[in-house]
């Protein structure tokens, strides 16, 4: 039996384009040919950290084409070890003979694809001149955010903000060449009104994103706050928008965001108005004015693991074709 390839992080950031890699999405969403069965969430006990932690299991198939499982674990408290809130790993097959193609860094290939379908949305909803970015969060997928919205719409200028100032600089320093101009704030409210776009991707329990700082013709792109007693934006800041979500499948349960306001009356499911698969299949519309703030929120879907999975073995087995 051949060893099974190993598609590590290093791979998985050196082969990433995302145009292709959103182009990817697109047309996988587009085809609905991904079966999706409800992800399985389970928070348990972490007695050390006086707080719950989290497993994810994320199965998709191709019938008769390819298979994924993706298994995550998340752990809020990780900062203090130097070590990721939020790790796992992806097993790739073969759908028709059951065979495991390849397993794969799931947190690279989840902070690529996280950041793609978020930029795929935006390719929807963002105004097309959209130029200033803000990235509240400096975790893991801020960089990948970053990168995936300038690579669909003309972002020049970026202001980054997370809780560490210094991480805000670090991603600053580092991507300085990339944009005619990114600087690390200590006060994000004045941006809020400032930016084209605003990213979110954050563990927070309160909102960060306020309607009252928002004006007319902004999308904002809320990525973290990934449980239900977690949220980014406020309900004024769902009131004043045109909300979108990823699927509505796992959209409608599993993010504050989306579930407190449902809750408390002051958003109906009706007010949703599309999700990707809606969009990409061109069955309804994103943007139908300069004028109108747009909301996207994504918890995530195997489907996206899925495709983003075959991506990166395209390129694996291309490479080893070729040596």
């Amino acid at each position: 039996m051949n060893q099974i390839p190993f598609i590590d992080q290093t791979f998985i950031a050196e082969k990433t384009d995302f145009k292709q890699l959103i182009q990817s999405l697109s047309e996988g969403f587009a085809a609905k040919s991904v079966v999706t069965p409800m992800r399985h969430h389970h928070d348990f006990k972490n007695p050390k950290e006086k707080s719950d932690s989290t497993l994810l299991l994320m199965p998709a198939w191709r019938e008769g084409d390819d298979l994924g499982v993706k298994i995550v674990t998340v752990n809020p408290e990780n900062g203090k070890y130097n070590l990721p809130s939020i790790q796992g790993t992806y097993m790739y097959m073969d759908a028709h003979k059951g065979s495991i193609l390849a397993i794969l860094d799931a947190k690279a290939l989840t902070a690529k694809r996280t950041a793609a379908a978020s930029a795929l949305a935006a390719s929807f909803l963002a105004k097309e001149d959209a130029s200033v970015m803000l990235m509240i969060g400096t975790g893991a997928l801020s960089r990948n955010l970053i990168r995936a919205h300038a690579s669909i719409r003309p972002i020049s200028k970026v202001y980054v903000w997370g809780r560490d100032f210094n991480k805000s600089l670090e991603i600053a320093n580092e991507m300085k060449g990339e944009f005619t101009e990114i600087k690390a704030v200590k006060d994000y409210l004045p941006y809020l009104e400032k930016a084209d776009l605003i990213s979110c991707a954050t563990l927070s329990e309160s909102p960060l994103v306020f309607g009252e700082y928002l004006r007319n013709g902004q999308h904002i792109d809320l990525v973290g706050a990934y449980k239900k007693n977690m949220r980014e934006a406020d309900d004024n800041a769902i009131v004043r928008s045109r909300v979108y979500i990823d699927t509505f499948q796992g959209g409608l349960k599993e993010s504050g965001d989306i579930v407190i306001p449902l809750q408390n009356g002051t958003l109906h499911e009706k007010d949703i108005l599309a999700d990707l698969f809606d969009l990409c299949s061109a069955e309804k519309r994103g943007r139908l004015s300069d004028s109108e703030i747009t909301l996207f929120k994504s918890v995530g879907h195997a489907s996206e693991d899925l495709i983003a999975a075959k991506y990166y073995f395209d390129q694996w087995q291309k490479l080893n074709v070729n040596q």
